[in-house]
């Protein structure tokens, strides 16, 4: 498995979904659309976004 960072390609906002999803060997678009149907239920989605946007560090260059 390769190391938890955000995605330099697969970003739309900060890269936190695309680096989940290369984290996973997952498609992108699929831990997008999880994310976004996880908000039906209630719960601190939208926290853990911004707490993993902050938390997982940028890929290195």
């Amino acid at each position: 498995m390769s190391r938890l960072e955000r995605s330099p390609n697969h970003r739309v906002i900060a890269g936190v979904c695309g680096g989940i999803a290369d984290w996973l060997s997952w498609s992108p678009n699929t831990v997008r659309l999880l994310f976004i149907l996880s908000f039906v239920f209630p719960g601190p989605q939208a926290i853990f976004y911004f707490v993993a946007w902050i938390v997982m560090p940028s890929p290195s260059r």
